[in-house]
């Protein structure tokens, strides 16, 4: 887990991380986000001379923003938490806002990072999975039931592997940090291999780990073709721990998207530039997205 104190113009005041200890199950997982917000509060009082006037929280899975109910998410094991309600009590009734993991730091991304002065952008972080978050007009857009941007579900390879939402060959089991290790583990041999071991092995010229390379770009890039034609975003930010890749990524993926564009209009492709303090800095930006909407009401 990772917590913040930010300020009115998205500075991080301070940070602190703890272990999400999820093996202890899902109500120690929750009491734990509470405890660490709590002292997190706690410091800004002592430390800062102040108390925190809003909290934002952003929690992977299934989210109803506007009822502040964390719906489902499998990694923690839980169900319908109204963790809105759960944290504002823990705080002294301040208010709460309770966002996803990957649309919130698409919010910082797109406000004060990568894709600061854009009107539409598109948030792709490739990881364990892939998602997405679709920038607006300084907004993220979530869609009519809470999952819009979901890409890493695009069906690139009809005949692909399966996937865990039912699905054969959607892009996240062929383009995500999580694919690319288990591609790369089993062409080199070596069960301890991973995608970062993978794109070494690129910049050095290994022929197989080109290849897997090659596979996984050329699938992200059929993947981000589909979504540039449906939204139109002008500039297209990456991250995520594939990202780290650096032009080894880029270069050949801004290739195999121009490759197949026809009448789309090309996006800037850039790499993310917040890294793991985006959700962080989000989850700031919803709290005084929230104070702002209750002053302007």
């Amino acid at each position: 887990m990772k917590a913040a104190l930010v300020g009115t113009d998205g500075t991080l005041l301070h940070e602190a991380r703890r272990a999400t200890d999820r093996e202890r199950g899902a109500e120690a997982v929750i009491e734990s986000i509470l405890a660490f917000a709590a002292d997190l509060r706690a410091h800004g009082e002592e430390h800062l001379g102040e108390s925190a006037v809003a909290a934002g929280v952003a929690v992977p899975g299934i989210v109803d923003s506007a009822k502040g109910i964390a719906v489902y998410a499998a990694n923690l094991g839980w169900r319908d938490v109204p963790l809105r309600a759960l944290l504002s009590e823990r705080l002294g009734a301040i208010p709460v806002a309770l966002g996803h993991d990957v649309r919130t730091g698409g919010l910082a991304e797109g406000r004060i990072g990568a894709g600061r002065g854009t009107d539409r952008f598109l948030f792709v972080p490739l990881g364990t999975g892939i998602a997405g978050a679709i920038g607006i007009a300084g907004a993220i857009e979530a869609g009519a039931h809470g999952n819009a941007g979901e890409i890493g579900h695009i069906v690139v390879r009809p005949d692909g592997p399966g996937c865990s939402c039912g699905q054969r060959g959607c892009l996240e089991t062929l383009a995500s940090a999580a694919a690319v290790t288990r591609a790369w583990a089993a062409a080199s041999g070596d069960p301890g291999a991973d995608a970062a071991d993978c794109a070494k092995a690129v910049e050095s010229g290994d022929p197989a780990a080109i290849e897997v390379w090659r596979n996984a770009v050329d699938a992200l890039a059929a993947g981000l073709v589909t979504a540039l034609t449906l939204l139109d975003p002008g500039t297209l930010i990456i991250g995520g721990g594939l990202a780290e890749a650096g032009e080894t990524l880029f270069t050949p993926l801004r290739a195999a998207v121009e490759e197949r564009v026809t009448f789309q209009k090309l996006p800037h492709i850039v790499p993310a530039a917040l890294g793991d303090t985006a959700g962080c800095l989000g989850a700031g930006l919803l709290a005084w997205d929230l104070l702002s909407t209750e002053v302007s009401a």
